[in-house]
């Protein structure tokens, strides 16, 4: 039996923020500074999310001197429709709660 898990909190924003603009590239660095998310978990996540084809990875093109190329980063199809998905729950309202009984019956 496969166990479904939901994203963490960490991974759900990783999700929206590339959502908000699905077409264009971005890089992990970028990604850290815009969340506050520390490298040593950002990259892992997008590794993860890239390993379940939900990101399309390449190497940037334009080299910079001084600099090694980065690893660019954006939503595949699937990735788009599984960010929406997880996104829907989050933002769906919480079932009222049940009255709550007494522990007196017939009183």
């Amino acid at each position: 039996m496969t166990r479904i898990r939901r994203p963490s909190a960490q991974t759900m924003a990783v999700l929206q923020a590339l959502a908000e603009h699905p077409d264009r590239w971005r890089h992990g660095y970028d990604l850290c500074t815009q969340l506050g998310i520390q490298a040593g978990s950002m990259y892992p996540i997008l590794m993860r999310l890239a390993d379940r084809g939900l990101l399309e990875t390449s190497w940037e093109t334009e080299r910079v001197s001084g600099r090694p190329a980065r690893h660019l980063y954006r939503l595949t199809g699937a990735g788009r429709a599984y960010a929406s998905s997880a996104a829907a729950p989050a933002l769906a309202p919480a079932p009222a709660a049940a009255p709550r009984r007494s522990g007196l019956q017939g009183a």
